[in-house]
């Protein structure tokens, strides 16, 4: 938009600066808005294949949730071979 320096007018009134149009720009800028609109419409607009979407949608949570193998036994811990202290011989260091 270009900006027009204040001026005095052939009456003698102070007129202050300021910022107007261009010739053709409110038509241009009219133009370049329903185009982006356009734009926008039709991007958003549902696909050919029956109008739904075919992003993938989360199925329904049946409660209460079950995990495979919840309620399995788990595996017997480890237990030592002996059951006594067995001596290192320390003296060879």
């Amino acid at each position: 938009m270009p900006w027009v320096n204040g001026y005095i007018r052939h009456d003698g009134m102070k007129v202050r600066g300021y910022s107007r149009w261009a010739a053709g720009a409110r038509r241009e800028m009219s133009t370049l808005v329903l185009f982006g609109v356009a734009v926008a419409v039709i991007g958003s607009a549902p696909n050919s294949s029956g109008g739904k979407s075919e992003l993938p949608r989360p199925a329904s949570t049946v409660y209460p949730v079950r995990f495979p193998g919840w309620n399995k036994v788990p595996a017997p811990r480890p237990q030592p071979t002996v059951s006594y202290p067995i001596p290192w011989d320390r003296s060879s260091r």
